[in-house]
């Protein structure tokens, strides 16, 4: 087999598909973020603002969190040295799932190198647990929850986007003694849209199921103390398990499972994803557990508070122009495009002429056709920058409708 010309035809599709990803070099100005600087292929630098991140509340620059992370690096240095099993965990990791059982109304936490090996660990080794489990999972959740529900190969089933009927249609169908679990969102990060906690947690409770719901999207951002929607909705009691970021609200890196002191030490115990992997730096665990403690606090509702209001003032902004905005009433600002290459134009002409960097997202993070920019405002993004994004989309969205007017002429 020619080797070099299969890399180069796989490649090429995603070229010809207007799909090729590009990593763009950015380097955050710590203080000054959503201001960064981006360092051009020729190697000049231009000055721009962030828009896609999901550092949403500019957690990763909050004088608390740095200061944490100080104190832990220079109390222990780098690395963490190990698993979690041999000689990796530290003071700062229990301190972390303290913080984090507290936040969830849990009896113990699990933290994991990150969200998505939490989610693939996590749900893989639940069939080890419960043999025959049958797992129902809706039909957007992440690439990291499919992976898990794929791994092991036992029964599952997909239920319609947030469709509750469905999910109770299938379940019908099935043995009503063998175990089973309810694998969902609370936020669907394409479209923003939230996920009915109560009615399938009741549901659940109905047919003797376990919940397992993903909070990556929500946790820091929704809820008096930051723990997500299900806080929210007054429905957190009722999740089984619960997992999220530490990446996104909480601005440093990793993820975790929250669930009670039984589920997590067989968890702990069982799964590969956690045995077999260095743990956290102490410095990022103390980081993490710092912001969380944080947004727990008077000061994070303010920050949750002022994201909210941007949301709100951006969406109204860009519907005010007429532009397709996908608005569920999230934090999220979905503009959809529905084209991979023009997709790809926009975010290229709103970095290299407006200085608002924008990734596309394409197939398969959203289907085909759905092509979309998504717009991520945090507390940090300040009046002129808003008015400077709205005024490029304005400027660009006009100039590829006149194109494609001409075009199709």
């Amino acid at each position: 087999m020619d080797y070099t010309a299969a890399l180069d035809a796989a490649l090429n599709r995603l070229h010809d598909e207007g799909r090729y990803r590009t990593f763009i070099d950015i380097k955050r100005k710590k203080d000054q973020f959503p201001k960064a600087t981006w360092t051009k292929a020729d190697g000049s630098e231009k000055e721009i603002t962030v828009w896609c991140g999901n550092d949403y509340l500019g957690m990763g620059q909050n004088p608390a969190v740095l200061a944490a992370m100080h104190e832990a690096l220079d109390a222990t240095g780098a690395g963490s040295g190990g698993t979690r099993n041999i000689s990796g965990t530290t003071v700062y990791h229990n301190r972390l799932e303290a913080e984090i059982a507290d936040l969830h109304g849990k009896d113990a936490a699990l933290v994991f190198s990150s969200a998505y090996i939490a989610n693939d660990a996590t749900l893989s080794t639940l069939r080890v647990l419960f043999p025959g489990l049958i797992i129902y999972s809706d039909a957007l959740n992440h690439a990291s929850m499919i992976e898990g529900v794929r791994r092991g190969g036992g029964l599952k089933r997909i239920f319609r986007h947030n469709d509750v009927a469905h999910l109770r249609e299938l379940i019908a169908a099935d043995d009503p003694a063998a175990p089973k679990l309810i694998a969902f969102e609370s936020i669907y990060s394409m479209d923003g849209d939230f996920g009915p906690i109560k009615e399938i947690c009741d549901l659940a409770e109905e047919v003797g199921a376990l919940t397992y719901l993903d909070e990556v999207h929500a946790v820091g951002m929704y809820g008096l103390r930051g723990a997500g929607v299900a806080e929210r909705d007054g429905q957190m009691y009722r999740v089984d398990i619960i997992n999220a970021t530490l990446g996104k609200a909480f601005g440093v890196f990793g993820g975790y499972i929250a669930a009670s002191a039984k589920m997590v030490d067989a968890i702990r115990s069982y799964a590969p994803g956690f045995i077999f992997t260095t743990s956290l730096p102490p410095a990022v665990a103390a980081g993490a557990a710092a912001s969380i403690a944080f947004l727990k606090s008077a000061e994070g509702q303010k920050l949750r508070d002022s994201q909210q209001l941007h949301a709100r003032i951006l969406k109204m902004r860009l519907r005010g122009l007429g532009l397709p905005i996908i608005d569920h009433g999230s934090h999220i600002v979905p503009v959809h495009v529905g084209n991979p290459i023009h997709c790809k134009m926009l975010s290229d002409m709103l970095l290299d002429q407006f200085g608002v960097y924008v990734q596309p997202i394409n197939f398969p993070t959203v289907p085909r056709g759905t092509e979309r920019l998504r717009f991520t405002p945090s507390p940090v993004h300040d009046a002129g920058q808003i008015d400077a994004l709205v005024k490029a989309m304005d400027a660009l969205w006009r100039h590829c409708a006149l194109n494609r007017a001409e075009a199709s002429a």
